[in-house]
């Protein structure tokens, strides 16, 4: 596997993982490999971006079917949390969304979400602007700490 290929899987990899309920850190792996200034900004954030959505897409898929399976010891939130969860989305709905960026509260927005039948097509757009808008804040932050030293 090319160095160019590896990187970019692994950071695809990384955002995927960050986005569900598994943990991973692929902001410090962005911010990583802008930093090595070997491959193209834009790739990696669109790498990023891609891996992300397409996690949150998985989130949204098992919220459309996982809630029957909320008094299960293995469910990934107590049944308190989706309850909090779904009365904060029934409040702000489908904006709330764009907060799927955040920690702590955005990967159990895009499950409710789907638990909420949220409509594929807004919940894409919503979360594309949210996961894509925090990478490109971070490439940029990242870029002006480089030319700043």
């Amino acid at each position: 596997m090319s160095g160019a290929l590896a990187a970019h899987a692994g950071l695809f990899t990384a955002a995927f993982l960050a986005a569900t309920i598994l943990p991973a850190q692929s902001e410090a792996m962005l911010a990583g490999l802008i930093v090595a200034g070997t491959w193209p900004v834009w790739s990696l954030v669109a790498v990023a971006s891609f891996g992300n959505i397409l996690g949150s897409v998985v989130n949204w898929g098992l919220g459309r079917g996982i809630e029957h399976f909320r008094d299960r010891r293995w469910f990934p939130l107590t049944a308190a949390q989706l309850d909090r969860a779904q009365g904060w989305y029934q409040r702000w709905g489908a904006w709330s969304l764009l907060l799927s960026w955040a920690p702590v509260i955005g990967d159990p927005l895009t499950l409710v979400a789907g638990v909420m039948r949220e409509p594929f097509w807004r919940f894409l757009i919503l979360v594309t602007i949210a996961k894509t808008g925090r990478y490109l804040v971070l490439a940029a932050l990242v870029l002006g700490w480089m030319r700043s030293g």
